[in-house]
Formats: structure tokens, sequence, C-alpha cells
């Protein structure tokens, strides 16, 4: 009895349990007086209507908080007013459709909750508390009574009226941005008013003003820091090290327009290091200009970060600045702080020493130039530059790269896809994002600067902002660690917090077809990195101490360790200012924060880039990946272009699929047909929408198992799902299983040749660098 209570989804009563054990007369007397044992003895407990329930069990209705995302994209909450001394339950949100609000993270909803296991619910809202959107971007359509306008992001599920008195002048089709007004909870759909008119939605520029008012990002700078910024003047020599006849140059992507680093590097001419090198990083001296609590300091912090996308960037910092005096412009003098550092033949560092400088860069170079120069076909300017400048750079990236191979830093090898687009914002091209050793060059040399940076403040007691990257959560090592024996890969138990044991297993499947999937839960398995004063190290890297130094036009968190530096090295005016050392913790968070608000931007921009390059493919078949499992189906990523698109459940092969969540597959019960994580597949493009970004595709065929063995589909016709998918459909759907009348209709549709089949959106995530010169 005590294993039926523990098992039920629902709290029961004394009649659930009689009818279960099939209990008459006499026994349910005795039923009685053992539940009354039961619960003196604590092993049970009593609920709402006194329906009993396991002892810390949830009740069935309940207030959760959406707190985060599982591996797999799913919606995790926890109760709102969780006391418990343990962790809370894993609570998932069933995404059902037809929601008059967002579901997302930071909402809080009333839901009602199913027990799938012990310790494991499933929440299915009832109404949502919080969280609600307050405005509202979407496309202006014209109704017969009423206009009416349609959100543009994928998790708003309902549309709104927009009335033509609240639509400012706004014309069919245009995007707007629009304020929800006050409603009570009686009245029927709610109402918004314009308060932004952003154009015509035939316009492909719009689609990153989408992504920009979506995430609330500063776009307009306030007008006394564009005055500041105006009013800035070159930097004079004085006390600085005069570096201006130091072969110092950029190197930068081919559409770059702020030059922030410069490097060089030359052999060590110290006995005492033979083989070693001197190596110089050269960083625009943003504090110089950007003061403490001052107009651009106060718009910087509010930023956070530069956002770039992929027909124009949002810079932390005005353009006169930006582009400007804290440019490293060739043959241009400008202020810098510097770090020179000596580096033995195994690139471990030797000592290092920072300045404040004046510099004039030699060059500006492209990554495609360098390598190219490398390779042996040097043009006009590289050709002059190729021994003095180019070999040396090498050579030291060459140590550098031993000192990181000597570390076990952890490499995930997950392609990146970049959107090309023309100067009328179309998208020319999606393509793989080139890594070329010139890259990666830039990127060792940006390392050991902000490692310099970490090791100087931390040895003279000065505050800083690490980067921090720890370890994986143990209990996500623990489901890969399971997931990994079903491909005979050992994880062991003691070797889990060291990134050389990750490395390993990223060795043993290359080549294979299982390496993407094994990639893919490697890094999933990964903590997020963020910005704190309190040192952690970086697990990723494997450093003890690392921080950001090398991008204080684009990073608010660099230009921070920049005032500290100056402070602890006595290196003139623009330090920490009064009170901005004890707000480390808080503007890290803050920082953290407008990281990840840009990330979730710059990925939103190029899911509607990718929808929009494929609209025009619909029906076509492609070749992907599944590189996502959920309960409500599969994400796939497209061979050819990167785009990741959503398989809904409902469409799947003539089956009812159960999601193994620790193997990452979906397994159908009746003809055992599995769908896994990292199976190369092809699938029909069913629909790609630039509005909301969503991408959805039709299974056709698993080409190649990431199990190993070939899987046998039944091809999806083009005419839409058969008989057996409209049936997985139904049983998928929440009002086919709790309504009887609502499955008598969908056996009347099935009948009549109707397709029951859900739609789905897809959300792309195969991340977006905004520069290659991240250093992590």
């Amino acid at each position: 009895m005590l294993r039926y209570i523990e098992e039920s989804a629902q709290p029961v009563d004394k009649r659930d349990i009689a009818r279960a054990f099939h209990l008459k007369g006499a026994q349910r007397v005795q039923l009685k007086e053992m539940l009354r044992e039961l619960l003196a003895a604590g092993d049970i407990e009593q609920g709402e209507k006194k329906r009993l329930r396991p002892v810390n069990a949830l009740p069935e209705i309940s207030v959760l908080d959406i707190a985060d995302r599982d591996p797999d994209g799913e919606l995790l909450a926890r109760p709102a007013q969780w006391k418990g001394e343990t962790s809370p339950p894993r609570i998932y949100v069933v995404p059902e459709r037809g929601w008059a609000a967002t579901l997302h993270t930071g909402a809080r909803i009333l839901a009602k909750l199913s027990r799938i296991e012990p310790g494991v619910y499933e929440a299915r809202p009832i109404r949502v508390l919080a969280g609600s959107p307050k405005r509202v971007l979407g496309i202006y359509e014209r109704g017969e009574r009423a206009g009416r306008l349609r959100p543009t992001d994928k998790r708003v599920k309902q549309e709104y009226i927009l009335r033509k008195e609240d639509a400012a002048g706004a014309e069919p089709g245009e995007f707007v941005l629009c304020e929800v007004k006050p409603h009570h909870p009686r009245l029927g759909q709610r109402e918004v008013r314009v308060v932004e008119r952003l154009g015509d939605t035939a316009s492909p520029k719009a689609i990153s003003l989408i992504a920009i008012h979506e995430n609330d990002i500063p776009v307009e700078f306030p007008e006394k820091a564009l005055e500041a910024a105006n009013e800035a003047l070159p930097v004079r020599l004085g006390d600085r090290e005069d570096l201006r006849e130091l072969p110092l140059v950029t190197i930068d992507g081919t559409d770059a327009r702020d030059f922030d680093d410069a490097v060089m590097a030359a052999p060590d001419d110290g006995d005492d290091n033979p083989g070693g090198f001197r190596i110089m990083v050269a960083i625009a001296d943003v504090a110089h200009y950007v003061r403490p609590d001052g107009a651009l300091d106060r718009a910087a912090r509010d930023r956070g970060n530069s956002v770039y996308f992929p027909d124009r960037v949002v810079p932390m910092l005005p353009e006169g600045l930006s582009n400007g005096w804290c440019s490293l412009r060739p043959d241009e003098d400008r202020g810098c702080m510097a770090v020179e550092i000596r580096i033995g033949r195994d690139g471990k560092a030797l000592e290092h020493r920072f300045m404040r400088g004046l510099m004039r860069s030699s060059a500006r170079l492209t990554y495609e130039q360098v390598q190219a120069a490398r390779d042996g076909n040097p043009d006009a300017l590289t050709a002059p530059l190729l021994e003095p400048v180019i070999e040396p750079l090498y050579g030291a990236f060459e140590a550098l790269l031993r000192a990181r191979e000597a570390r076990g830093t952890l490499d995930i090898d997950i392609a990146e896809k970049q959107v090309i687009v023309d100067e009328t914002g179309n998208v020319k091209a999606i393509e793989p994002r080139e890594r070329l050793d010139s890259h990666r060059l830039i990127e060792e040399f940006m390392i050991a600067a902000n490692v310099a940076a970490a090791e100087t403040l931390e040895s003279r007691g000065q505050p800083c902002m690490y980067r921090v990257h720890e370890p994986p959560d143990p209990d996500k090592v623990d489901a890969l660690r399971e997931t990994l024996r079903s491909f005979d890969l050992t994880l062991a138990s003691d070797q889990a917090a060291r990134p050389e044991a990750f490395k390993r297993i990223l060795a043993k499947v290359a080549g294979h077809p299982e390496a993407a999937m094994v990639n893919q839960l490697v890094l999933r398995c990964q903590s997020q990195a963020y910005y704190s004063p309190d040192n952690q190290g970086h697990f990723g890297l494997a450093l003890q101490r690392y921080a950001h130094f090398t991008s204080p036009i684009r990073r608010y968190a660099d230009l921070l360790v920049h005032r500290a530096l100056i402070d602890g090295l006595k290196l003139g005016e623009g330090g920490l200012g009064p009170g901005e050392a004890e707000a480390f913790a808080e503007i890290g968070e803050h920082i953290s924060f407008t990281e990840r608000r840009a990330q979730g931007a710059e990925y939103d921009a190029i899911d509607r880039f990718t929808a929009a390059y494929l609209k025009d493919r619909v029906g076509t078949e492609l070749l992907g990946r599944v590189g996502g499992v959920t309960r409500f189906g599969l994400f796939v990523t497209l061979q050819e272009t990167g785009a990741d698109g959503l398989i809904p459940i409902g469409t799947l092969p003539n089956d009812f699929y159960r999601h193994d969540e620790k193997a990452h597959c979906l397994v159908g019960n009746r003809w055992g047909r599995v769908y896994r994580l990292g199976d190369k597949v092809k699938v029909r493009l069913a629909e790609a929408d630039p509005v909301t970004g969503g991408i959805v595709l039709e299974m056709i065929e698993v080409i190649e198992s990431a199990g190993g063995e070939s899987i046998e589909t039944e091809p999806v016709s083009p005419g839409g799902p058969g008989k057996g998918r409209r049936r997985q459909a139904a049983r998928t759907s929440k009002t086919a299983r709790k309504s009887a009348r609502k499955a008598k209709q969908a056996k009347k549709a099935a009948k009549a040749g109707k397709s029951t089949k859900p739609a789905g959106k897809a959300s792309s995530r195969n991340g977006h660098a905004s520069k290659q010169k991240q250093g992590e």
C-alpha cells in the first residue's frame, strides 16, 4: 500500500486504495486502521481534502517558479515556497499550446502536478501569476472588427487585440512595439497599444531590431554620454612608456571596425630562457576616457557589453570612442594598457610586467591574411612583415600551445555557423565559421594576458573581477557517465573534476559516428561561466585564476580590471571610484546577466536570419543530425546551414514514443523504433517562419544511428501525417487525454481524414561568437 501511494501520480483517498486492492466490507475497516497507523508513524501525510501522499510530496496544485532549462531544452520549475532541507524535486513544465502568456525562465505559475516517479513531477500550467510580458513586439494585422497583434516571440502563444485608436497610425504589416493594457481576468483576449513603430516586416534589417527589442538591449546613448565621447581628446605621452617603435599589429576579422588589441613577439635574448619568447599584448586604454560614475561609465555599466548581429553592432561605448580614440588604428598614436610576458619554450610564463603606454599599430591585419602569409602566400602588406613580425608570433603561439596541452584544457568540437548578409541585410549564405591557426594564436595571447592580470591583482591584494567557470555539477556528470557506458566509454568518478578526463573521452570518439553526440553531451554537462570577485578558477581552461583584461571596448568586466591594475600599480588616473570595489559582487551579477541577455539576442537574430534564408525551400529534403531529444520532440541541426529545427513528437512515424532521459532518446513502445541524440537523419523542411525564427521539420529516415546500427523508419509523405501519426498526436494531446468529449471529437476527425498534427517551433542554440577573441 505504501508503494501504491508513493507511485501514484496524484494524491489518493481511501476509496482509490480500496478500488485498487479490491477491498470490501470489513476489509475497508482494516484499511482505515492501517492508514491511521501510517499517518501516526509519519510514513504518509494528508494533503488537500484529506487525500494521502508520500511525506514531503508536493501538493497537487502548486505555485511554481520556472527556474531553468535542462540540457535537452525543457523548462524546469521549483516550488515557490520550498522549505525542505534537501533539494526540491525535479519538475518538468509540460509545453502545451494555446497559452495566454509566455512560459519562460522567471515566470511564476499555478500548476497541476503529476508525479512521474519519486522526486520527479510534471507540471501542467493553470495560470501565469507573474512574469507575463509588459511589452510585446509583433506584427500589426487588420481584422474584421478590430486589429490584432501577432507576437514575434515564439514563446508567446496568444495574439492580442490592437484597436485602431491604439495603433498610433501604424499600417497593417508593420512591426510595432506595444505595451499590454490593464486586464481583468474575467475579460477575454488582452489588448495592447502601440508605443513604437519599427517599420515594414518586408525589410530584412527588421530582423535584428526584433531581437534588440525583445531582449531589452539598450540602443540609444544618453545625451551626456554622447557629449563626453565627442569631446574626448587624443592621449599624450606624459608619464607613459613610449611603445611607438615596437612592431605591434592588430589581427581581427575582415569586417571588424574596432581594433582593441595589438600583439607582438620576439625571441627572448636572455641566457636563462633558451628557445623562449617575449610577447606583448597592448589593449586600448578605455579607462583614460571612461571614468567611474561618469555619464559614459553609467551607460557602459547598464549595457554590460557590446552585442553583435550579422548586420549591425550595438556597442557598449559610443562610436566616437569604440571606433575612434579607443580603436588601435594603424599609424595613429593611441593610449594603451600593455603587458609584456616572458614565456619559456614550454609556453609557461616566467614573469610579466604591466605598463601604461602610447603605441602606434604597425598594420591592421586580418586572420586570413596572417594565415595565408604563414602558409607561404603573403600579400603586399604581409610580405615585409613575415620574418620580423608574423614568424615570431607563430613561434610564441606554438610554445603557448604546448602549455595549453600540458594543462589539459578542455576543447569541445562544436561547429559554429555564421550568417553572411549583404548591404541590404539579405542573407547571402550561412556557412561554418572558419577556424584558423591565426584565430587560435590571438586567443592564446589573450589568455596569457588575462592570466597575468588576475595574478597581478591577486598578488597585490587588489579587487579583481574574475571570470569564473566552475566544475560541472556532479549530478550532470553522473548522468553523462551512464550515457557514455553505452558506448564503452568510461569516465571515472575520481576524474570528473578535471578537464583532461573529458578531453580523453572526446579524443576516443573523434572520427566516429557518435563524436558529435558525445561533444554535445560534454558541452551540456559544463557549468555556465560568470563574473565574480570571488575566485573559483576556470575549469575549461584548467587555470587557477583568470580575469578578462583584453576587451574593455566591449566588456565592462575588462574595464574594471584595468581600473584595478591602474590603482594597484600606481599607473596614474582612471582607477576605481569610491565604493566601486565594494560593489564588485553586485556588478558581477549584473554583467553576467547582460552577457546572457546579449547572447540570447544574438541567438534569436540568427534563428530569424536562418529561417528567412530557408523560407523558400519549404518541402525540400535535407540532411541533419539530432542535437536534442526532449519529451515533446527532436531538435535536428541541419548539415548545410547549421540551423536547428524541431520535429514534434506527434509527427514521428506510427508509434507511441517515450522519452528515455538517461539514454537521450525517444523509444517507440509498439515497434521499438529509436531516435537518439547524434543520429544522422534525412528530414523534410515543413515550416520556416522569419518572424519567430521557428523551423519545423518532418522525419523521413535515420541514415546513421549514433548507437552504431542502422534503423529502418517509415518515410513520411509530403501530404502530411499518416494514420499512425494522427494517433500519436492525439495521445500526446492534453485534451485527448483529459477529456472524453475531446477524445471523441479527435476520433471523428481522424475518420474524416483530418490531421491532428501539432505545430511546433524550434530555437537554434548553436552559439554565435560575437568575436573570435573570447579567450575562453
